[in-house]
């Protein structure tokens, strides 16, 4: 059965804050959409209506002609209508198959039967092109593999309408490359698709039109095919998008580097790793997923048992044992995982912000007006877009939690800083706001580490680019040698 869906006027506050203005447009079946706008423009809030996780505050939903609200996600559900979250909803501690039918357990009289429930799990998983046994606890995978658990969750929900929401931020190419086959065969099967999207390059590729949001309204909605990336880019932020990546900043070859690593070895990860960064300088990391990048980070850092290997900061041998020893040093990391490890997003701002520089605030007790002024000042600086200063993180849009979570791992004033895939899942607007920023941090002397698996990201941000394989450093291009080709050839290999 296929489900046509139209919003009608949709409202949405959360207390005196309408993040949805009346917002109308139909979702007509068995078409992929792809759903645009800024990080704040009210994509994720109308599709949780949809889903069930929230409910509208004014106006209403449209299934197939008949209104209808849902109260809970498991109404949408029995309507063939299944989310598949940005931020990932598994139980860790349980294992994949167990995740697949979280809610929907199948039984055998009063038992569960654990070998059905296994044996339709491992079809699911495969179909997503997920190689893993059923019985891995969840915390045991890496996060492109707990995306993949997601989508195959949907899969098993028989959703009539999916929506996914930043499916491929994790993915890497091939993976990506089976999704979309997965989303070809889900669309001649009738089922219709909202795909929301950063990456242009992709909605382009999968979807039939796109609707554009903007500031909780509906602004725009064209078939795919009459509009150029550089328009959506345009229709999304309301302006003319021009210069994504500012001009580099120019750096004198210091005769001593800021950071340097030699035979650097994270056992299971990293084999032997050795790079050097300079002042003023942006160095970045390329590989697959599962290419040890993060991982080497994490030794490095004392995150993870490292067992060879120097590090030199400023020329001198540290031992760094732990994040904050190494922010002691003047080294700081800011972890891809923005949510789980970045962030307290239940704590407020304020407490976010100082939390890796405390001793600046207790004289000797905490001074939490000294706190706010540091707190306005960053707001100011990194161009955090929040209506109240005593909010909680969880109440800031991903690309300004982005923009926090930045404003924090700088706070300590350290001389080297490691961004972790600094804009995953941000909107294009904000992805220059950070650009912007990394290169006024190498202009003010910083040594910069940007890990990222955007190409293009890579070579439009960075003075020269480590490309790493399995574990090991394959090569260092300098920056006249950064083309996509010549990553893509580095990072798989082929020659």
């Amino acid at each position: 059965m296929s489900v046509n869906v139209a919003f009608d006027n949709v409202v949405k506050e959360f207390g005196p804050v309408r993040v949805l203005h009346g917002v109308s447009f139909a979702l007509q079946a068995g078409r992929t959409v792809g759903l645009l706008g800024e990080n704040g423009a009210g994509k994720s809030t109308l599709m949780k209506i949809l889903a069930g996780f929230e409910t509208a505050t004014g106006g209403g939903l449209r299934i197939n002609g008949q209104p209808m609200q849902f109260s809970t996600s498991r109404q949408a559900e029995a309507q063939g209508i299944v989310l598949i979250h940005q931020e990932f909803s598994l139980a860790e501690d349980l294992t994949i198959a167990q995740n697949l039918f979280l809610g929907h357990e199948k039984k055998k009289g009063w038992l569960l039967d654990d070998a059905t429930m296994q044996a339709e799990a491992a079809k699911a998983i495969a179909q997503v092109g997920l190689k893993a046994d059923v019985n891995t606890r969840v915390k045991q995978l890496i996060v492109a593999e707990k995306q993949l658990v997601e989508i195959a969750r949907a899969l098993l929900r028989k959703a009539r309408l999916l929506i996914m929401d930043e499916p491929t931020a994790t993915l890497t190419p091939g993976e990506t490359k089976r999704l979309f086959a997965l989303m070809a065969q889900l669309k001649a099967d009738g089922v219709t698709l909202v795909y929301i999207s950063h990456k242009l390059d992709e909605v382009e590729q999968v979807t039939d039109e796109v609707v554009v949001m903007r500031d909780g309204r509906f602004v725009a909605r064209e078939d795919t095919q009459n509009l150029s990336r550089q328009q959506m880019a345009s229709l999304m932020v309301g302006r003319e998008l021009t210069d994504l990546y500012p001009p580099k900043a120019p750096h004198a070859d210091a005769a001593m580097p800021m950071l340097k690593v030699t035979g650097l070895t994270v056992p299971g990860w990293a084999e032997d790793v050795g790079f050097e960064v300079r002042a003023g300088e942006i160095l970045g990391f390329a590989g697959l997923v599962g290419a040890g990048r993060t991982e080497l980070f994490e030794g490095l850092l004392g995150l993870r048992p490292r067992s060879a290997g120097q590090v030199e900061l400023q020329g001198k041998l540290v031992d760094l044992k732990s994040p904050r020893a190494a922010a002691q040093q003047g080294l700081t990391y800011l972890s891809e995982d923005r949510k789980g490890k970045g962030l307290h997003v239940h704590f407020g701002l304020r407490e976010n912000l100082t939390l890796m520089a405390l001793e600046r605030y207790t004289h000797p007790l905490l001074d939490p007006q000294a706190e706010m002024v540091a707190l306005a000042t960053a707001v100011n600086d990194y161009g955090i877009r929040t209506g109240d200063l005593q909010s909680k993180a969880s109440s800031l849009s991903g690309g300004n939690q982005q923009k926090l979570a930045l404003a924090k791992v700088l706070h300590p004033r350290p001389k080297v800083v490691v961004l972790d895939e600094p804009t995953r899942g941000v909107d294009v607007g904000a992805k220059r706001d950070i650009y912007f920023l990394v290169q006024r941090l190498a202009r003010e002397g910083l040594a910069v580490v940007v890990i990222s698996s955007e190409l293009m990201e890579l070579i439009g941000l960075c003075h020269r680019v480590a490309v790493m394989r399995g574990g090991r450093l394959q090569t260092v291009l300098e920056e006249q040698q950064l083309t996509e080709q010549e990553l893509i050839r580095h990072a798989t290999g082929s020659h």
